[in-house]
């Protein structure tokens, strides 16, 4: 898979534009899934120094990414500054800012090694503790289970 990871309060606690503590397992979690042959990019709002600095802190501990902000290594960054599209072509978006939160970084391994979504994951794991309600969808339709 090609999974785009984001930098600050994904990998990093986020503190932005310092770097903040590592979150536990990220760095080791994203080096055990390059080592399965999953592609990693490195997609953050960082430019300039700061981005430069994210990528020398993963650089720093082994984690090594396939592209930065890009979908290939060789991909320029937009020429039209009024344009500065970019839109990657990934798998799996990890981003601490998805709708919910971020779940830990074993529950995160293990999703995508198993190929399970987040809904699945945490039904299979907490079934005595989960309400099996209908979606949104069918709540706010009438749909019946």
């Amino acid at each position: 898979m090609i999974i785009a990871v984001d930098f600050d309060g994904t990998i990093v606690e986020h503190k932005y534009p310092e770097i903040g503590k590592e979150i536990p397992f990220a760095i080791t979690t994203l080096k055990r899934l390059q080592a399965e042959h999953h592609i990693l990019i490195l997609w953050t709002v960082r430019e300039g120094k700061l981005l430069e600095d994210a990528v020398e802190y993963c650089r720093g501990r082994g984690l090594e990414f396939y592209a930065v902000n890009a979908n290939h290594p060789d991909e320029q960054p937009n020429e039209n500054p009024s344009c500065p599209c970019r839109k990657l072509r990934a798998d799996l978006f990890i981003d601490d800012r998805n709708l919910g939160y971020l779940p830990d970084w074993g529950a995160i391994y293990e999703m995508i090694t198993n190929k399970l979504s987040s809904r699945r994951y945490y039904r299979e794991r907490y079934q005595d503790y989960v309400e099996d309600k209908p979606s949104f969808w069918k709540r706010m339709f009438g749909w019946k289970k």
